[in-house]
């Protein structure tokens, strides 16, 4: 039975996940419970949305678990050209990492597509 870890968006969430905890442990230990946080809720909350709208009974509800996804993708994005702007990052790992979200947000938009297509069936 093919679950959510099958998925390969899933999959390369986690990854990404793991490289903004690796990337955030050296920033400023004051930026702890502030930009630290909120790149780890917003990276830990893509992979996690997928995961829990696959489990959902309809294909809307599903839908709507994407869509939040996608919207805390996007909100990673921010929070990192943020780090960036500030320092913390360089302009090598912006673009490494905004390479992983353009990724993984056209897997979305295309996973998306395909479950609203599921709808009409």
């Amino acid at each position: 039975m093919k679950t959510h870890k099958d998925l390969e968006v899933w999959q390369k969430s986690i990854d990404l996940v793991t490289n903004i905890y690796k990337l955030t442990a050296n920033f400023p230990i004051e930026e702890k419970y502030g930009l630290v946080s909120q790149l780890r809720r917003s990276a830990v909350s893509i992979p996690s949305n997928i995961a829990e709208g696959a489990s959902r009974q309809s294909n809307k509800e599903y839908i709507q678990f994407l869509y939040v996804s996608l919207g805390s993708l996007m909100e990673l994005d921010t929070q990192l050209i943020i780090s960036k702007n500030i320092e913390f990052i360089s302009e090598e790992a912006l673009n490494e990492l905004q390479f992983k979200i353009q990724e993984i947000g056209k897997m979305l938009n295309g996973l998306i597509t395909y479950r609203k297509n599921k709808l009409k069936d």
